[in-house]
């Protein structure tokens, strides 16, 4: 293999039950190649650190609606909401459609939200991590997906560390 290689980034996912979430992790990206196909994602770039070539085409485990799914290049990594075809569709088992364990793929448990989890789907609940309804209410926002009139408010998530105790210390 030789240094002019082209190889896949590293690339985390998670899902709720109408979209899937990627995030090529990869920085200052400058005008990446990307196709977002009813079946699959395409990436080509140069970035990183050492500036390096990557590229990935990821086969997708359903169909996804491309009119309806989005990519946003942020300066740390580019970040995809991919709307699946069927609204009412069920979780996927796996991101692609090969079922093969690839090296550059990784779950992102930050954003990973279990199909039998209750709650608001893109809110701050259950699943997001700590405080991440913020984030996906932007990003939907900017892709039409969410209520513009819907806000979270500050005062009502002061009942979510209710059940917290104190921690008796270690001697």
């Amino acid at each position: 293999m030789t240094d002019t290689a082209v190889i896949p980034p590293p690339v985390m996912w998670a899902q709720r039950k109408e979209v899937v979430f990627l995030t090529i992790n990869l920085e200052d990206v400058k005008d990446p190649d990307i196709k977002i196909e009813k079946d699959s994602v395409y990436f080509k770039g140069v970035g990183g650190v050492e500036k390096r070539a990557y590229e990935v085409k990821i086969l997708l485990y359903k169909e996804i609606d491309p009119k309806r799914s989005r990519s946003f290049n942020r300066e740390r990594c580019i970040e995809f909401i991919l709307t699946k075809a069927n609204d009412n569709d069920s979780y996927w088992p796996t991101l692609t459609s090969d079922k093969k364990k690839h090296h550059w793929l990784k779950c992102d448990f930050n954003k990973w939200q279990d199909e039998d989890e209750s709650g608001d789907e893109l809110g701050g609940g259950g699943g997001m991590g700590g405080g991440g309804g913020d984030y996906f209410e932007d990003m939907m926002r900017q892709i039409g997906g969410i209520n513009s009139d819907a806000q979270a408010n500050p005062e009502d998530m002061d009942d979510l560390d209710s059940d917290d105790e104190s921690i008796p210390s270690l001697e």
